[in-house]
């Protein structure tokens, strides 16, 4: 039987073509591909455990919050790829949207204050076509950063040298984009398809965690993402840690990184007391702490996404034998 309750009528929607919206960021604020000055020593350590992490097989994995895009850092993201210094790239539901909409018009996020006051915020033609890519991607078999960033590769959107979806897909590395139902403006769309989100973002969290079996002595970041990331990250590890342990093998001795805004100790590898408002910043519980307690080395560095992703490629390309 269907629900007993009722539901909105997205056929009701009006949804507006992007050129009548004003966008808030564009092109002008991709940073250009040079090295900067590297302030914090941590990077030089997180870089040398990449570079030993890829010459041994083992996995270098990259979360991240949408701001990290919004700061225009994709070309530092990119070259790590094309380095093959980067094993996967996680992403949250806003980070395609971004990526979707700088490739394909040079330019992206709106105003929330200006448009939620008639109710015309995230129903922009354009960006729907997101849900169809979504569920031929999910008819295909594939997952959401996979279908996403095939489409921009394949049919060579304006932009798509930007794309970290694009780049994903034409390096072979995967970008996972782990979703919430309901956080994403696609969500409001008439042609979003639940089913085809939830298979193809499920598909990308078993990637992720396929890619998770080889963390031992590898390395796991998080740019930004407060929740996302330290969620997805703990239950993939526990996934691989089940079966590594059944085959007598560990997934130990590993290097997280974490740069977010939030002001921590400088010692966060002992996790925070309860009646710390930071308790329940779950980075510094769960990705400096709680997973590394049994073997590894954690670092925090607090700083905006547009000095640090710079200051990380700029340590790892500092090395001579890159």
């Amino acid at each position: 039987m269907p629900s007993k309750y009722p539901q909105f009528d997205r056929s009701l929607l009006t949804l507006r073509p992007l050129n009548e919206r004003q966008h808030d960021l564009s092109l002008d604020c991709i940073r250009s591909l040079v090295p900067v000055a590297c302030k914090q020593k941590e990077f030089h350590v997180v870089a040398d455990r990449i570079h030993s992490a890829v010459h041994g097989g083992n996995a270098v994995v990259l979360m991240m919050g949408a701001h990290v895009l919004r700061a225009g850092v994709q070309p530092y993201l990119i070259s790590l790829m094309e380095k093959g210094l980067i094993s996967c790239i996680a992403v949250n539901g806003a980070g395609v949207i971004h990526d979707f909409e700088f490739a394909l018009i040079g330019a992206t996020t709106e105003s929330v204050s200006h448009y939620i006051k008639k109710g015309r915020f995230g129903l922009w033609q354009e960006t729907g076509r997101i849900n169809e890519i979504i569920i031929q991607g999910s008819r295909g078999g594939l997952g959401l950063g996979e279908s996403v960033g095939k489409v921009i590769e394949e049919e060579g959107f304006p932009h798509k040298e930007i794309s970290i979806l694009a780049a994903g897909y034409r390096l072979n590395i995967p970008i996972t984009v782990h979703i919430g139902v309901g956080y994403d403006i696609i969500h409001e769309h008439p042609n979003c398809d639940g089913a085809a989100l939830g298979d193809t973002s499920y598909r990308d969290f078993l990637i992720f965690t396929q890619v998770l079996d080889r963390l031992a002595r590898g390395v796991v970041m998080n740019f930004g993402s407060a929740v996302m990331a330290p969620e997805v990250y703990l239950k993939a590890l526990a996934m691989v840690r089940n079966v590594a342990a059944r085959e007598n093998r560990e997934i130990f001795g590993f290097t997280s990184l974490v740069c977010d805004l939030a002001n921590l100790p400088e010692a966060c590898s002992a996790e925070p007391c309860r009646t710390d408002p930071r308790y329940y910043f779950r980075p510094w519980k769960t990705m400096l702490s709680r997973t590394m307690a049994d073997g590894g080395e954690s670092f925090y560095i607090r700083g905006d996404h547009a000095k640090t992703i710079p200051q990380l490629w700029s340590a790892c390309v500092a090395r001579k034998s890159i």
